[in-house]
């Protein structure tokens, strides 16, 4: 209610002052006879300390200025003038007049006060989370340009002998600490395209399966100790979905399963085709593109599965290292899709991503008879 009020425009302000106090008279004055005066002056009070809440110093004080104005010329006797015969109720007025002035000027300045803290709090807390990015960016990035730097120089040293063998393992230790730089970098721009609301799916028919298989070439380094399963229907249809989003979707979370699971694991990707579901009768409902990808692992803290596609959020007890942007990149590229995307635990363990996606089907088993 308060951020509302605070963004209308200064002239429709004085005109809710104005509304504000004049039906607020308007009740009691019609309840004069049965209210002492003294309990209209506080309910006038009432609703000037409520405006001071919300709306700007100008119209506070001119609801102060006309609440004392109504109290003294229809609630003081003798009415409809703005004479006073008893001593007391001139005081009494005064005290009023002064005690709002005061009430509303205090509370807008308490108001500001707290907006002031409140923009502080979001400065110190961006700064720690900048702070904590560059951190986490400055070890993810450090790390493979070392691996890679030092094992260019091993390769050109003059005073080091190295095998083959030892030379082709230093160009596959390059080869990997490079990908896993493109793939810090690539996550930095996609985050920037997302941000900047440039990010527009260039839909065409896709294969799936051959998609699925050029993640898990790219990432054969990383899933080199995790059992992974790939479930696909041998006449699965074509998606016309885009092709460089859905590749950085899948890698993203491939790449995430095998980060965070142990040796050993078991990664399963699974894609689906609903042929139920008409994409012409229900297009906002409609997922007939079904991909699940879910590991047996230790799963995700309960408390903790909402924020996991939140911007640089990482999981409390999680590893040292990532930048939090992968998910948050799975979630941006998916909805750019139209497509929704779930998580949970399961039951015996481990965690499933489900995402969805209305897209377009062909058939290739049908064009291939014809």
């Amino acid at each position: 209610m308060r951020s509302i009020l605070s963004h209308i425009k200064i002239k429709n302000q004085y005109l809710i002052c104005l509304l504000s106090v004049g039906i607020v008279a308007s009740l009691c004055l019609l309840t004069r006879d049965f209210l002492d005066h003294k309990v209209v002056g506080y309910l006038l009070l009432v609703v000037v300390s409520l405006l001071a809440m919300s709306l700007d110093i100008l119209p506070v004080l001119l609801s102060a200025v006309l609440s004392a104005l109504i109290l003294n010329f229809f609630f003081i006797q003798p009415y409809y003038t703005f004479h006073i015969n008893s001593p007391d109720d001139s005081l009494l007025l005064f005290l009023f007049f002064m005690i709002t002035l005061v009430n509303g000027v205090l509370t807008h300045k308490i108001r500001k006060a707290e907006k002031r803290l409140q923009i502080k709090e979001v400065r110190v807390n961006t700064m720690k989370l900048y702070n904590a990015l560059l951190d986490s960016l400055s070890h993810e990035l450090r790390t493979p340009i070392s691996a890679i730097m030092g094992a260019i120089d091993t390769i050109q040293s003059k005073t080091v002998h190295i095998s083959e063998k030892n030379r082709q393992q230093l160009y596959l230790e390059i080869e990997k600490a490079s990908l896993r730089l493109n793939h810090q970098v690539e996550n930095l721009l996609n985050m920037s395209r997302l941000e900047s609301g440039v990010v527009q799916p260039k839909v065409d028919w896709c294969d799936l399966k051959e998609l699925i298989y050029n993640v898990l070439d790219h990432l054969k380094e990383d899933l080199h100790f995790h059992k992974v399963v790939v479930d696909v229907d041998e006449n699965l249809p074509l998606f016309k979905l885009d092709y460089g989003l859905t590749e950085q979707i899948i890698y993203n979370l491939v790449f995430n399963a095998s980060q965070y699971t142990p040796k050993g694991a078991k990664i399963e990707v699974k894609i689906e085709y609903n042929p139920d579901v008409d994409l012409e009768y229900n297009p906002d409902k409609s997922m007939p593109c079904l991909i699940t990808i879910a590991d047996d692992g230790s799963g995700f803290p309960e408390e903790e599965i909402d924020k996991v596609f939140d911007k640089f959020y990482r999981l409390q007890n999680s590893k040292t290292g990532g930048t939090g942007l992968g998910l948050s990149i799975v979630k941006g590229f998916v909805e750019a899709q139209n497509g929704q995307i779930t998580l949970e635990n399961r039951e015996e363990g481990g965690s499933i991503f489900t995402i969805g996606f209305p897209a377009l089907v062909m058939n290739t088993k049908e064009i291939s008879n014809e």
